[in-house]
Order: C-alpha cells, then structure tokens, then sequence
C-alpha cells in the first residue's frame, strides 16, 4: 500500500527525536570515525549524519525501536546531510553517498517491520532539513543586503540531497523545520527538477517552525502566509515541528488545519526546554497535550521531535487508534 492510500485510512504515526536518541549512547569522537574518516583533519563529534556511514548499527536500532513503538513512518538520519550543512566538516563529498545509505537502512527497518505485519505497512520518510543558511536574511547586522547563500545554491543543494533519498529507497520526502519558506521554496524547486529529470516522483511534506509566540516564523511569515507560499506544489501534507511543545503549537495547528487543502501533520517537541536545553515532558504528559490535536480532528499524521523518544511514540500510537484522522478541506482561504 502506497502512504497516498494509507494517510486515507488513519492517523498515520512519525517516529520521533533521532538526535535525541543518538544522545543517549554517549559517543566519542572515534564513533563518527570509524571505518571512513580516520584521517580527516577536523573534528567530526556531533556530527550525527555520518553515523549513518560509521555507526549504521546505531541508526539501524533506533530506527527499530520507533518502528516497535508503532511508527509507521520513520525519517532518515539526514537531517543536515547537504554540501551546505557538510561544509563545516569539511565533507561535502559525502553527501550523495550519505543519503543513500542512510535512506538504505531505514527502508531495510521498514521491510523489516511490514514483513512481520503487512496489514501495517511501514514508510521511509527522506529527512531534508533547513540547512545552517537563510535565503531570506542576511547573517550581517551591518549588512542587511548580504546572504550568506543563494536559492540556486540551495536549489542544487537540495536537488542532490533528494537524488540520494530517493535512490536508497525513501517513500516521501519530508522538507522540514522550515524558519525561512524561501529555503523550502528553493527545496521544492530542486526535488522537482529532479522528479522531471528521472521521469519519476514521490509524495512530499512540508513542516515548517513557528518560533515563538508571534505565531510567525523565523523569517516573519503567519501561518496563512507560510502555507500560500507552499501551496503551487500538491503536497502529501503540511504542518509544523519543532521550536514549540504541543500545547504552544496547538493554536496555529488549527489555523493551518482550517486553512489547508493538504493532509496536516505535527510533530512537535517534548515541551519547551529547560534551562540547560534539556526536555523534561514526559510521554504521559505529551500525550495528554497531543490528544487535543486528535479530539479536535486536526491532523493525518502525528509525531514527536526534539526530546522525544520511542516511549513518546508509543503513547501516541495508542492515543491515534480511537480517533479519526482529519478530513481534507478545500478552503477557499489559499
């Protein structure tokens, strides 16, 4: 069954926080080394993407401990695995390579899963983070006309980004904490061009940030002006992650429900972080807050992101089996 047909059926879950996950096994510098980059010059701790070439067998269990909780959709571990992103390690000339193994070992967690219960078939969802860079803003407070990137950098970017996704084996591709719509936008243009070039397409999602109680983000859009920007693509969905804990994103959530011809997903974090950037919600505390999200009808998928874990997941696969999922509206708002 193709994630078009099953976003039809039910709230469909998204795993939660790799990062998040990746802490909790306390790697040294050798770990993002091994078996690659023995001797490269810079230091590569934190850089979690590569992981994915070093430490698969790390990925690979984390992957399978969402799938256990009940994900039916897990991301790669690519969130910043762009020429952009890779620059500050000098690695580049990994990304392609990145990628495609790092889709390659969640398609292999998902088979794994389906093949067990085929009546719950799982997807790989292609991880496209925002980049370290803004189109939209100049990083010089001196210079407000400077940008430290251009959109046919990002375009290509992404474009290559998306080619290993798709050739390891994604389902989606999921362009996500999104604080400046001109990156996405560059995004959608880059995966495009590739769609057109291979003859070939896959659904794509769309979750931006909301950074604060402006209800804007990062670069100064509203919801309504964020979702219009996007809308000349036919999306599998549009949401947001990130920045907020449940019941901070709630409000806005539901002005992109009401206004949204697209599935609508969420994946927020585990409330807000404490005062050493830590999260503290518990599953049972998270689930009480997303539960409003299924009560209200506002969302086809569900998931977690920053402090979120397996037990966070699991909690909200229990919660969406007796709910309905949200139903498509045409609004003539967009």
């Amino acid at each position: 069954m193709k994630i078009e047909d099953a976003i039809q059926d039910r709230i469909l879950i998204l795993d939660g926080a790799m990062g998040t996950m990746i802490q909790r096994y306390d790697l040294e510098e050798n770990d993002f080394r091994t078996g690659y980059f023995e001797d490269h010059t810079d230091d590569l701790k934190g850089n979690n993407d590569i992981l994915s070439l070093t430490r698969p067998d790390i990925i690979q269990q984390i992957h399978e401990e969402y799938l256990e909780a009940g994900a039916d959709i897990i991301e790669t571990n690519t969130f910043s695995a762009t020429t952009i992103a890779q620059a500050d390690y000098k690695l580049e000339h990994i990304v392609y390579e990145l990628n495609k193994k790092s889709a390659e070992i969640a398609a292999e967690a998902a088979r794994k899963f389906t093949d067990k219960n085929p009546d719950k078939p799982r997807y790989v969802a292609g991880s496209i983070g925002p980049t370290n860079k803004t189109a939209s803003m100049s990083p010089d407070v001196s210079d407000p006309g400077y940008r430290a990137v251009t959109f046919d950098e990002l375009a290509e970017a992404y474009k290559q980004q998306a080619q290993g996704l798709m050739d390891g084996g994604a389902d989606v591709l999921l362009i996500e904490t999104v604080f400046d719509t001109l990156n996405a936008k560059a995004a959608l243009f880059g995966v495009q061009e590739l769609f057109e070039e291979r003859g070939q397409e896959l659904p794509v999602m769309v979750s931006g940030t909301i950074t604060d109680a402006s209800g804007r983000t990062l670069s100064g859009q509203t919801v309504e002006a964020f979702l219009i920007s996007i809308s000349h693509i036919s999306l599998l969905s549009v949401g947001f992650n990130c920045a907020l804990g449940a019941s901070q994103l709630q409000p806005y959530l539901q002005n992109l429900s009401y206004k949204s011809p697209f599935h609508i997903s969420a994946h927020p974090n585990a409330g807000l972080p404490n005062e050493f950037g830590e999260y503290d919600q518990t599953p049972e505390l998270m689930v009480q807050e997303v539960k409003e999200y299924v009560q209200e009808g506002l969302v086809n998928i569900l998931g977690g992101c920053c402090g979120t874990t397996p037990a966070h997941i699991s909690k909200m696969a229990e919660l969406a089996k007796n709910y309905e999922l949200r139903k498509n509206k045409q609004s003539a708002a967009v």
